[in-house]
């Protein structure tokens, strides 16, 4: 059997980059921490986002059928912080440029990808949200790489 605490420790060993995930939804701005994210297809462009399905913005990205994801950079950690909190106001004090769809992209991210949404299946206590790539910016700069409970930095 396994464990909660073995389990994590686990997945803890496969070191990811930090996205922010967010949505607009009836004026109303909702964003998470996400570490659950990859590319799905080429043709078409379809990029997936698994959220826990008891958060708000679960509920907000379901609803608004679109979101957008922000792969933060290197010196955007405190950002990754306060998207990961449950405070309600997690957008204030932050830079943020509205996308094609309406929904709030984080300003000095390394990329940024906006997304109608394509489909849902069940994960678990999670959704996976399968996006279709409808805009893409990227940017230069290092990645804020998330492994083992802590932010790393990739040296060259």
């Amino acid at each position: 059997m396994i464990d909660d605490a073995g389990f994590k420790l686990a997945m803890s060993q496969f070191a990811s980059g930090v996205t922010v995930v967010t949505t607009e939804l009836e004026g109303k701005q909702y964003g998470l921490t996400v570490a659950s994210f990859a590319s799905l297809s080429l043709h078409p462009p379809l990029v997936m986002v698994c959220i826990e399905k008891s958060v708000k913005s679960h509920d907000a990205i379901a609803t608004a059928r679109k979101f957008g994801v922000s792969i933060l950079a290197q010196s955007q950690a405190e950002f990754s912080n306060r998207f990961a909190s449950r405070s309600d106001d997690k957008f204030t004090g932050i830079a943020v440029r509205s996308g094609e769809l309406g929904v709030p992209l984080i300003e000095g991210a390394i990329c940024t990808i906006e997304c109608k949404l394509n489909g849902e299946l069940p994960g678990g206590d999670h959704t996976i949200f399968v996006g279709e790539v409808v805009d893409i910016q990227t940017a230069e700069g290092e990645p804020l790489v998330y492994f083992r409970s802590g932010y790393r930095q990739i040296v060259s």
